[in-house]
């Protein structure tokens, strides 16, 4: 299962999400799954509780942050493939390389 999630705090006394952010990238990082984070999203690939896991503690160390959380997901739920953040990426590269 690979997934792509954005945590961050509402409300709170700071405009800024970055220490927050910070938070729920080192429960991610910490975890050992494979992990990718980019401006928007955290890519995080595992079995699903595993994976589902740790979106709820990377939500739960923003939540110690701010009074409010917002949390957007997107999973690719494909049984039987693994290594797919960098497999599906090369795919598309090939195509590019042909046109």
């Amino acid at each position: 299962m690979l997934i792509a999630f954005s945590v961050s705090p509402l409300g709170g006394e700071s405009d800024s999400v970055a220490e927050a952010v910070a938070e729920a990238v080192r429960v991610v990082r910490e975890s050992g799954l494979p992990n990718e984070t980019n401006a928007m999203f955290t890519l995080v690939e595992g079995e699903w509780d595993e994976v589902m896991a740790v979106v709820k503690k990377a939500t739960e160390a923003v939540q110690a942050a701010a009074p409010r959380v917002s949390l957007v997901l997107k999973a690719d739920i494909r049984p039987g493939f693994t290594g797919q953040m960098a497999t599906k990426v090369e795919r598309v590269e090939a195509h590019l390389r042909e046109l």
